[in-house]
């Protein structure tokens, strides 16, 4: 061994140039160790080093005391071995948000037709010419009236600079507070390392190389790492290797620990010796970082390869179907080797070399308002375009046709330009009527709600990691939710007892335990829990101790504590290394074990676990006397019925303590569980109380009085968990409610073959309300029955609580997936959408109420924008066609368009959630978001609107005794007449935007209404700005001051709205059979084949991004001002959520964070490759490979696609070890611009 430490130390030798003095341990050294794997790392570390020690000692660091933690040790290690953490991209500046905001073509349509219009006005032709141009041409002869003309031109692009200007701050704004979100979604995470002796949870971001961490079930690994001591440790390793079966870690075969991997079973702890940019996630994100240059081209090259390739494969899936299915079979036999020698199993190909995937598999959908919001965004762009071509098309003929046929004026070239004036005039028109229609503030006001939603949620205890879930909360119509911590208080307790054959209602005295059976109890109970849960001294006095770690093992300490031993003598006498070996706890099971040695070669296995099932594995049980007495099937049915069941009845979890001792002659297979696991002797069966959460019971039923089914799902005793529910209300006694265990569910919901059938869930679903004893796998079964159930007529909104690694498959097929943000694994942490920071049920509710709210808000806002909208759209429509002319002008209409977009959409759209809002049914996914009601409320106002408007316009001037505005000619000064009619609008729409406050048909307009600080300053704002406009506007906004009795006659015409509502509400809506509802989502069985075909590469269907196409085809690819919106809303939700879409770089600032994102996270991203014995179907976790098969159901194995920058990088590289790196949805739909798609392809 000498011999191995002094060869090493040469490399040592070599590197000291490199580095001062200290660690004799270069960094590339440590990089080269860590791309070894198995047996061949292991024997490199035992040529260089010795041992693990020996690198220990290398890098300065104690096994078991770990880093003495010293600001200026942890400091040199930095420099030395870099920071965790991998740099996050650049934000956009706001002159590029600016940019993008400039590219809307109906804004630079409104730039060239102001530039012209400026440019023509300077242009002065001859007087005298001008009389032969036509009525119209003549006008004004005021000189310095029409040298104001470059005014309008002017104030046009004055007010384009405003818009963009609102937009790029909006943008920014919400990019600042998504990277506020995402950042503390980072501080969230942390890990436990030993310092200084003692074991401390640090910031991930601030391991360092030379750290000892612990690493336990659950736990993704922040940074690579070689194994010191492990308990049957099993590493998920597919997000590297693309290998689904579960590594097993030990010091003699594989010690390397690589960062993002799971942990999927046992503990242990590891050295860390590689952290951030060089570790083997942050390599392998320097190598996708490295082919950023010169994308562009690239990218379009890429983009028009993909079009044809489409083409091309619609002709060929003809040819396909025909194909022999025997060359699948043989292609499906083609494995890749891997650098490491690991084979994996590729998919049957396609022709054209794409994975083919089985066909009509349900995908997961993903937002249901951002579809329908865009397909109504769409509908109602459509009908805009098609007015103001209208528009213009009238303009133009009536001018064609007064001027040169009723007129008779004979063309001549001079007047030809006061004839573009004139179109450009019209054309500025019907572009504002556009700009009008357009209701580009739909995605804005999402946005808004969303993230003043989400903000707001942290205060109540949900941390949301997908802006989505926020929204699909409020149509919940099921939560299944787990028992402990969550609709409990997991601070758990050992009450009730059986010891040495006596039954105790209470913890017995000392004495009243037999000398030998208090010995094993204290042993087994000190050994036989994890060394990293622990009672700690309360932080206040006079508090409760502190439970660290497993709260059930924490009540097993606390047991030890009441009977006056101490467990820490026995663990400080058997230290965790020189346990023989650890059988740890998981959900198949349901028990865990520990073998000592003894001195003389014999061993002893303490275990504990689930009473019912440990009791059947006793042969034996202590008796009073302290000596073991057979105990037979009778005895342990006697024992259920007069000790277990009772406690359970109580709502106690009951726990058995057993033990049994190998004779040194035969060494027993350690690897054969089942022999292990018999012949065990009781030593106890205690009962735990872990009391309902006081708070629980209330939000439950607020819950079910809100339309939402409780389930309660555990995996806990039928009796405990009937009798928790009845505690909590989820069940009432009287009801025919079922409750179901594990193994009778699964008895009933399969078929003789073994397959779960649809049909037969659909039976039980409706009535059930707790499953017991369940596995992950019947956790999953239920939540995907319940979502794919076709029983009711609306579909299923289903969310689900969990917090152990092996929840994780029913957290993604969950529409909302909560994770513990205490007892919850980094497993179930990344698999979930919401984080429920303090695990507790009512803050469940609290998001039903957000998400609610988020729909109503939207809806508000939209009966305020249609209402302003198809005023607009007609009065300008009409007002043009009639008079020539547009009442509200280009300037005019943009300030209309900042109101109801940017303002209103701030205004409605941050209403604070009221109790109310659980006293409906949720909506389900079909509702449409403008119901009868809102339609009534639209159409009413508007019809009050338009008859003022009209009134003004054309008996205006009678009204008020003053000149006409009609009919003016071109450049001629701004009347008094039409600044009424452009005031009173204004007005109408301020008052109007406190009824649309109310969307169910309420009276009371204000109630709440100071309660929102927001709304209040910006229609006070809002009425200010109109003011000074209106006063000091002048020419460039066409209005003339106007004096006080004319103001207080708008301010009348305007607060009519308020009373006009009252009358529109008094209409009841189901009079009005013929009005119809708008904003359906679109149903799956609505998506033409074709589409389903191109999206079969994504792995769930974004009906944003389907609805944008379809509009992009259908009207001339404009207005893309609402994709600009929707891409920063899938961007920047994207940016706060690892799953859904796409991830921007920005987020991945630490290496923690950075293996849960889709680009390199194969099982998570769907879009994988495939393995053979991989069972389970399409939206399956890191975890689908549980110990549990379950008979595959026809789902899709999803495809292996390729990037143009992994292809590169692959030849660059020719490393062909990290198969599962490849980005999903890089091969899937030709990406608009516009698209969270580009926005990958361009950051890679």
């Amino acid at each position: 061994m000498a011999n191995n430490s002094f060869r090493g130390s040469k490399h040592g030798r070599r590197a000291e140039a490199n580095h001062e003095p200290g660690f004799s341990c270069s960094l590339m050294e440590l990089r080269a160790l860590m791309e070894l794997r198995g047996p061949e790392a292991q024997t490199k570390i035992q040529e260089c080093y010795g041992d693990v020690n020996g690198l220990c000692s290398r890098l300065r660091t104690s096994p078991t005391e770990g880093l003495d933690g010293t600001l200026d040790d942890l400091t040199r290690r930095r420099l030395e071995f870099g920071q965790n953490v991998i740099p996050p991209k650049k934000p956009k500046t706001f002159l590029q948000l600016v940019w993008e905001a400039l590219q809307d073509i109906t804004l630079i349509i409104l730039e060239v037709a102001a530039i012209i219009s400026l440019g023509l006005s300077f242009y002065r032709p001859p007087d005298a010419d001008r009389q032969n141009c036509g009525r119209a041409a003549r006008g004004v002869q005021d000189d310095s009236e029409s040298e104001a003309g470059w005014i309008e031109g002017a104030a046009i692009l004055l007010s384009v600079v405003c818009v963009v200007l609102v937009t790029a701050f909006n943008d920014w704004s919400k990019e600042k507070q998504f990277r506020g979100l995402q950042s503390r979604i980072e501080q969230e995470q942390k890990f436990t390392v030993v310092r200084g002796g003692q074991v401390t949870q640090i910031k991930v971001s601030e391991m360092v190389v030379g750290d000892i961490a612990q690493v336990k079930y659950g736990d993704l690994l922040p940074a690579d790492g070689i194994l010191i001591q492990g308990n049957d440790l099993k590493i998920d390793e597919s997000s590297l290797t693309g290998e689904s079966d579960h590594v097993k870690k030990n010091l003699d075969k594989d010690p390397m620990l690589l960062s993002g991997t799971h942990v999927m079973e046992g503990s242990g702890k590891m050295l860390v010796t590689a952290v951030g940019l060089n570790s083997q996630t942050g390599i392998i994100f320097s190598l996708l970082g490295a082919s950023e240059e010169g994308e562009g081209d690239e990218d379009k090259a890429e983009k028009d390869k993909k079009k044809k390739e489409k083409e091309k494969k619609k002709d060929e899936r003809k040819k396909k179907e025909k194909k022999d299915k025997k060359s699948k079979k043989d292609e499906k036999e083609k494995k890749v080797d891997i650098k490491d020698g690991a084979p994996l199993e590729m998919q049957p190909l396609n022709d054209d070399g794409e994975p083919e995937k089985k066909a009509n598999v349900r995908k997961k959908e993903k937002s249901v308002l951002q579809g329908k919001l865009t397909k109504l965004a769409v509908q109602i762009g459509k009908a805009g375009l098609f007015m103001s071509a209208l528009t213009v098309l009238i303009l133009i003929t009536r001018f064609l046709i007064d001027t040169f046929w009723i007129q008779a004026v004979v063309w001549t070239n001079e007047c030809l330009p006061i004839y573009i004036q004139f179109l450009v005039n019209f054309f500025i028109i019907g572009v504002t009527v556009l700009v009008v229609a357009v209701p580009e503030g739909l995605p804005l006001a999402v946005t808004i709600s969303l993230a003043y939603s989400v903000k707001k949620m942290m205060k109540d205890n949900n941390l949301v990691r997908h802006l989505d879930a926020c929204e699909t909360m409020g149509n919940a119509t099921a939560i299944c939710s787990d028992k402990t911590g969550t609709l409990t208080m997991n601070r758990m307790t050992v009450v009730q007892s059986y010891i040495a054959g006596r039954y105790h209602k209470r913890v017995p005295e000392t004495d009243q335990i037999p000398a030998k059976i208090m010995d094993l109890l204290i042993r087994g109970i000190g050994v036989n829990c994890a060394y990293t849960t622990k009672i700690m001294p309360p932080e206040k006095e006079g508090g409760l101790p502190r439970q660290v770690g497993n709260k059930t093992e924490c009540a097993l300490l606390g047991l030890a504590l009441e009977l006056r031993r101490d467990y820490q003598t026995i663990r400080n006498e058997i230290p965790e290394e020189s346990l023989f070996k650890v059988y740890t706890f998981n959900s198949v099971r349901k028990s865990m074990s520990t073998v000592l040695r003894n001195p003389d070669g014999s061993y002893r296995m303490f275990t504990k676990g689930a009473s019912e099932i440990l009791l059947r594995k006793c042969c034996k049980i202590l008796t009073g006397s302290g000596e073991a007495k057979a105990f037979k099937p009778r005895d342990r049915d006697e024992l259920v019925k007069k000790v277990i069941e009772p406690m359970a009845s109580e709502g106690l979890r009951t726990i058995c303590l057993a033990y049994r001792d190998f004779p040194n002659n035969e060494e027993p297979d350690w690897d054969n569980e089942t022999l292990i696991l018999t012949g065990l002797t009781c030593i106890a069966v205690v009962g735990i109380e872990d009391p309902v959460r006081p708070e629980v019971p209330e939000a439950i039923r607020k819950c079910q009085r809100a339309g939402i089914t409780v389930r309660m799902v555990t995996g806990d005793n039928i009796n405990t968990a009937r009798a928790i529910a009845t505690k909590c209300g989820i069940l009432h006694p009287g009801d025919d409610f079922l409750c179901l265990e594990g193994k009778e569910f699964n008895r009933r919901i399969r078929n003789q073959l073994g397959e779960i059938e649809q049909e037969r869930i659909d039976k039980i679903w409706p009535k059930l309300r707790v499953l017991a004893r369940s596995s992950p796998t019947d956790k999953h079964t239920l939540v995907k029955g319940i979502i794919d159930s076709t029983v009711l007529e609306q579909r299923q909104v289903v969310a689900v609580t969990g917090d152990g690694t092996n929840d994780g498959p029913a957290l993604k097929k969950a529409d909302v997936g909560f994770a513990m943000g205490i007892a919850g694994t980094d497993v179930a942490k990344e698999a979930s959408d919401i984080i429920l920071t303090d695990d507790n049920f009512t803050s469940i509710v609290k998001a039903v109420m957000w998400g609610r709210n988020v729909y109503d808000s939207i809806s508000k806002f939209l009966q305020f924008q249609l209402t302003v909208n198809v005023v607009a759209v007609i009065v300008a429509f009409t007002g043009a066609c009639i008079t020539q002319d547009s009442p509200l002008k280009a300037v005019q209409m943009l300030w209309v368009n900042l109101i109801m977009d940017t303002f209103a959409s701030l205004a409605l759209a941050t209403e604070p959630p009221t109790e109310a809002l659980l006293l409906r049914n949720p909506y389900g996914r079909n509702k449409p978001l403008i119901s009868r009601t809102m339609m009534k409320n639209i159409l009413g106002h508007a019809v009050y609107q338009l008859t003022i408007i009209f009134t003004l316009l054309f008996v205006g001037e009678k009204i008020f005794d003053i000149d006409c505005g009609r009919n003016a000619p071109l450049h001629s000064p701004p009347s008094e007449h039409y600044t009424i009619v452009f005031n009173t609008f204004v007005l109408m729409q301020l008052f109007n935007e406190l009824n649309a406050r109310k969307i169910h048909g309420e009276r009371n307009v204000f109630e709440g209404m100071f309660n929102n600080p927001i709304f209040c300053s910006i229609v006070l704002g809002t009425f200010v700005i109109q003011i000074i406009i209106v006063q000091f506007g002048g020419k460039p906004f066409s209005c003339v001051s106007l004096n006080i009795e004319q103001w207080l006659w708008c301010v009348l015409m305007g607060m009519g709205s308020l009373l006009w509502g009252q009358l529109v509400s008094s209409v009841p809506t189901s009079w009005l059979k013929f009005l119809k509802t708008a904003g359906h989502g679109t149903k799956q069985e609505e998506i033409p084949e074709e589409e389903l075909e191109e999206m079969k590469d994504l792995d769930e269907i974004d009906h944003a991004e389907m609805e944008l196409r379809r509009g992009q085809v259908l009207w001339c690819r404009g207005l893309n001002r609402i994709q600009t919106q929707i891409r920063v809303v899938n961007a920047f939700r994207d940016s706060v959520s690892p799953y859904p879409g796409l991830e921007t770089p920005e987020s991945r600032s630490s290496i923690h964070n950075f293996m849960t994102h889709p680009e390199f996270r194969i099982e998570d991203s769907e879009t994988q490759i495939p393995l053979i014995d991989e069972v389970e179907g399409e939206d399956e976790a890191p975890t689908k490979r549980n110990s549990i098969i379950i008979p595959p159901p026809l789902n899709t194995l999803p495809p292996l696609q390729s990037s143009p920058a992994l292809n590169n990088l692959d030849r660059k590289n020719k490393d062909a070890s990290r198969p599962g790196l490849i980005p999903p949805n890089s091969a899937s739909l030709p990406p608009c611009p516009g698209s969270p798609l580009h926005s990958l392809e361009t950051s890679l």
